[in-house]
């Protein structure tokens, strides 16, 4: 019997107060009993509106039909006909403004929650499957694919599944890309990300770590010397933004990146941390994305006072609603419609405060956000010891400045087309390197529509 309730079945989470002192993953997950009876609010809509607002086309209602029976592996197996990495997805994908958006039953209550089953789906296989991908025959063709981000993964294993000779070339000592430096364990469990990575390379994805495309080999030597007859790049943006204020050099002073990589990749949070980081008393974060969320609520498990100052208001916040609210239920403090101005630091060269000024809202500007304007006079001082600037990346210029003939944008994204081609034949760009900073499934379609145009090219080649 359809479950025609208006609401979705809540998520289990851990208290707030418990939560916002551990690293521990904050959302539990559902059951099987909860799972099934969230699949049976589906209506299963003739023309899939749902599909149209994924990325990757997730076969949306097919997979929550079988979800309502019981079928769990099957709805998998639906799943990763499209995507490779489903438990990331269910878990960081903003489906509130996506699949769940074109939900017919949003209309008069809640969308069905897509993005909580297709976590369930994810996990209940992991937890229950003993059996690995198997791979394919090789087609003998060789690609490479640099970075092994969202859209790096996503790439390579459409190519893989097709028989290609597929090589990952990962900058840090660890795959995964932003999935592991630049989530936090609390969203995105690090263990969750390896399995993903696992059966990529399952599927003969080779990657090879510590290789900084650019500097230790560059793109001319894969296509001529290692024999590489596709690339794709997708080495993301990880070129931090600063706001270009008086004190920004003073100790104490993090861009988010550099703050979530070692709270996530390098475990500086823990004791024993071979590269542990300062613990705070009081932390501004500047900015109102998700990654400013993710950095706010690391500082908070630091055991720090944290601040959100961000130079719009509460409503124009670009993170996901589920973050907002999860950052103020454990505790940090939104200082929204200010603007700093002014780090100070003390004689030894560490933070010892930040100067701001209050903003209001003027006339929408070209992108049509209001514009937020300073109000004279309203200066103030915030007493803090740790400032995380969240203002956004842009990709690193390493890769455009070693490769000649490859056509970027001027603040440093490789230009390439709908199909993900860049200037240089053979080899294609996609998601945050062509873009800039965006979400991981949209990175991760990029990633397949470069797949789905690099099998063309060397089919045809």
């Amino acid at each position: 019997m359809p479950n025609m309730s208006l609401n979705k079945n809540p998520m289990p989470a851990q208290a707030p107060e418990v939560r916002n002192k551990n690293f521990k993953e904050v959302t539990l997950g559902y059951t099987e009993e909860t799972a099934i009876d969230e699949a049976k609010r589906c209506l299963n809509c003739k023309n899939k509106p749902c599909v149209t607002g994924c990325p990757v086309s997730i076969h949306i209602p097919d997979f929550i039909a079988q979800v309502a029976e019981g079928n769990f592996e099957e709805a998998y197996k639906i799943i990763t006909q499209s995507s490779s990495l489903p438990a990331v997805c269910g878990r960081v994908c903003p489906q509130e403004s996506q699949c769940e958006s074109k939900c017919v039953r949003g209309i008069k209550g809640e969308p069905v929650g897509i993005g909580r089953l297709e976590r369930f789906v994810a996990d209940w296989h992991n937890a229950h499957s003993t059996t690995k991908p198997e791979k394919p025959e090789s087609n003998g063709k060789k690609v490479a694919v640099i970075g092994s981000g969202p859209s790096g993964l996503a790439c390579a294993g459409d190519l893989a599944k097709k028989g290609y000779e597929v090589t990952i070339f990962e900058a840090l000592h660890l795959a995964g890309g932003v999935l592991v430096y630049g989530i936090p364990e609390f969203r995105l469990p690090k263990s969750i990300v390896q399995k993903e990575i696992d059966n990529l390379t399952a599927l003969g994805v080779d990657i090879q770590t510590n290789m900084v495309i650019g500097k230790t080999v560059s793109i001319d030597e894969l296509q001529k010397e290692y024999g590489f007859e596709a690339i794709f790049i997708g080495s993301g943006a990880g070129l931090p933004m600063f706001m270009n204020i008086p004190g920004e050099n003073y100790k104490g002073v993090f861009s988010a990146n550099e703050f979530l990589t070692r709270i996530n990749l390098m475990k500086a949070y823990l004791d024993d941390s071979q590269t542990p980081i300062k613990h705070a008393k009081k932390v501004a974060v500047v900015g109102g994305g998700n990654v400013a969320m993710d950095a706010a609520r690391c500082a908070k498990r630091l055991g720090a006072e944290v601040y959100i100052v961000y130079r719009r208001g509460m409503e124009e916040l670009p993170a996901r609603k589920e973050e907002v609210e999860h950052a103020e239920e454990e505790g940090i403090i939104f200082k929204t419609l200010n603007n700093p101005v002014e780090i100070y630091g003390d004689e030894n060269g560490n933070v010892c405060g930040m100067k701001c000024v209050k903003m209001e809202l003027g006339e929408p500007d070209a992108s049509g956000r209001r514009r937020p304007k300073a109000i004279e006079g309203s200066e103030f001082d915030l007493d803090v010891d740790c400032v995380i600037m969240s203002l956004g990346t842009s990709p690193n210029p390493l890769i455009k400045s070693t490769t000649e003939g490859l056509e970027t944008q001027k603040w440093g994204g490789i230009i390439a087309d709908e199909n993900g081609l860049t200037s240089r034949v053979g080899v294609y760009a996609g998601g945050d390197a062509v873009t800039g900073a965006a979400t991981v499934i949209l990175a991760m379609g990029a990633g397949k529509t470069a797949a789905k145009a690099i099998d063309e090219y060397l089919a045809n080649k």
